[in-house]
């Protein structure tokens, strides 16, 4: 839990981190696999953490867009967030967090973040960094190092809170540490990292020394 370390700041991923955007996201993406010929159970569990765009360009699929595809998922995404909701407590940990130490980083556009947030009853955060702001999307590092960036802190001294592979390595690969929200998760995760199921219980220490985590 952190309980004997400070951060100098917060990074959130967005989808099952901190908020459960599943039913929805697959709704939209199984009539996208179904229309283009795809084994829609194997297909499915590629497509959470990661930019759209670059889900559809590891399938390298003929005479398809990928950027046109992405955009027009997205869309469908923004139309469709019923079933949205908040991990638990995660509205009450963010309130609670000083503005200029944390961010959301998120795999989704910008457009699509703000509607899901909305749809779980989240706050839009003064800093977001979105599928538009990087090349390089998650496992690569650049959404995190951005972030750090934003908020003038060292990479080394946030704490990055996700639940996808991709995400974690991202975190990983930016010289983060990091915290496994297992919200979301059907199955146990194999991670060396700390983990939590939701932020019930969960409190923030801020004093000069930085943010911390602590239970009760």
């Amino acid at each position: 839990m952190f309980t004997e370390r400070r951060f100098s700041a917060f990074l959130f991923d967005m989808d099952g981190t901190l908020l459960n955007s599943i039913v929805a996201a697959e709704r939209v993406w199984t009539l996208w696999a179904q229309r283009h010929g795809l084994d829609v159970a194997t297909f499915l569990p590629t497509i959470h953490g990661v930019r759209s765009v670059d889900t559809i360009r590891r399938l390298n699929l003929p005479g398809i867009d990928p950027v046109r595809e992405a955009a027009i998922i997205s869309q469908a995404e923004i139309d469709d967030v019923e079933g949205v909701i908040e991990v638990t407590d995660a509205a009450r940990l963010l309130a609670s967090l000083p503005t200029e130490r944390w961010a959301i980083v998120t795999s989704a556009p910008r457009a699509l973040a703000e509607a899901r947030l909305q749809a779980a009853g989240l706050k839009v955060p003064a800093h977001l960094i979105t599928a538009e702001d990087v090349s390089q999307g998650k496992p690569a590092p650049d959404c995190f190092l951005l972030a750090a960036k934003r908020l003038g802190v060292a990479p080394a001294d946030c704490l990055v809170f996700e639940d996808a592979p991709a995400g974690i390595a991202a975190a990983e690969a930016a010289g983060a540490s990091v915290m496994v929200i297992t919200a979301t998760h059907e199955h146990e995760l194999d991670t060396p990292h700390a983990t939590l199921a939701s932020y019930e219980g969960v409190r923030v220490v801020v004093d000069v020394q930085g943010l911390g985590l602590m239970r009760g």
